[in-house]
């Protein structure tokens, strides 16, 4: 491996999501897409012909590759730990799909294995990234809404059994909505404010069973072994507070909603699951809001891919950093413990928020 010049990738995992990472990955100027794995060989290499990449294979293959420098883990939630570990010890950088870990015992030991071995692992979501979000966050940090007090962030839906063709693993361990859409607005909430100190929750189950609704397996049922509902009042170190929803149980749609009232004016952010979107800034002048259109890179999935190979080259902290992304799993998992034990929950870690994004700066403009 190299210490200058454009970063080699590798994806283990060519599933669902792994096309949104190629088709952005492929088209970063520091980055070469070098190998594409997974237990499927057939499906990587589909994925490898597809974006025109040199080889594709196993995860050993992969991991045994000279110039790889960064493995992007795109396998299921229960996977993310194991793969990581993985790919540390073969001497690799890592990002990894979100959630950062099930739980916080292999989180942190996923963090320790990393320092010690002197390497990185950054993390989805990179979606805060992005133009939308870091236009919302610059507002806030240039005082357009005062000190920032409390915040309302919402995501309600009937589920993704509709429309996912293998939704399973979305209602087992590693999922539900307060783990697979959670950390989209989890992220959000401590980029604003900071980390947080204790949670209280609530949690419920609807169904037990679900019915695929698309693709080839339409009509299958399959067992919900985890909560499909989960509310939860997160208190931060600052003395702000959050309340959240995250619903897989509700047969109206709410998705994007984060609001955040300050001193001085309330701010609607963008869909934290995307990388655009405009801000809306209320502040009793106008009952329909000051829409602010958002300001810099609006490139997608992969971008922190990117942003973490810019930042390895420089000898700079990476901003989607492992330590935020513990954090917001201490959040979830401490939610989830609020909800099962019926009590509010310390929590114990914390992070630095990392800087803003220039807003000039673009994933597909050559830098290395």
């Amino acid at each position: 491996m190299t210490g200058s010049g454009h970063v080699g990738v590798g994806v283990i995992g060519a599933g669902v999501i792994s096309t949104q990472y190629l088709d952005n990955l492929t088209a970063f100027p520091d980055l070469e897409v070098l190998f594409v794995a997974d237990l499927d060989l057939e499906r990587a290499s589909g994925q490898a012909a597809k974006y025109g990449i040199p080889q594709s294979g196993s995860v050993a293959e992969l991991l045994a590759h000279p110039d790889i420098e960064i493995v992007v883990n795109l396998t299921i939630p229960a996977a993310h730990v194991d793969v990581a570990l993985q790919a540390l010890a073969a001497g690799k950088n890592v990002w990894t799909e979100k959630p950062f870990a099930l739980d916080r015992e292999s989180g942190r030991r996923l963090l320790d294995e990393a320092k010690r071995l002197g390497l990185r692992v950054a993390t989805a979501p990179d979606t805060f990234l992005g133009a939308g979000l870091q236009t919302a966050l610059r507002l806030i940090g240039d005082g357009t809404i005062g000190t920032p007090l409390t915040a309302l962030a919402l995501m309600q839906s009937p589920g993704p059994e509709s429309w996912h063709p293998n939704p399973e693993f979305l209602f087992q361990e590693g999922g539900g909505p307060l783990f697979d859409i959670g950390p989209y607005y989890l992220t959000t909430l401590v980029q604003v404010f900071g980390p947080a100190r204790r949670v209280t929750a609530t949690a419920s189950t609807s169904r037990k069973v679900r019915t695929i609704g698309s693709g080839p397996r339409a009509g299958t049922e399959f067992d919900v072994t985890v909560p499909t509902h989960h509310a939860a009042l997160i208190e931060f170190e600052s003395g702000a507070s959050a309340q959240t929803i995250f619903s897989f149980e509700s047969h109206r749609a709410r998705t994007g909603f984060v609001e955040v009232s300050g001193s001085a004016a309330t701010i609607q952010f963008p869909d934290p699951n995307n990388f655009d979107g405009d801000s809306v800034i209320f502040d009793g002048t106008d009952d329909a809001g000051r829409s602010v259109a958002a300001v810099g890179s609006v490139s997608g999935r992969g971008t922190g891919v990117a942003e973490l190979a810019q930042s390895i080259r420089a000898g700079r902290p990476e901003r989607a950093a492992g330590e935020q992304a513990f954090h917001v799993l201490d959040i979830m998992v401490s939610i989830a413990e609020s909800a099962r034990l019926g009590r509010t929950v310390d929590i114990e870690s914390s992070f630095v928020k990392s800087p803003p994004v220039p807003e000039g700066w673009d994933p597909k403009t050559a830098t290395l």
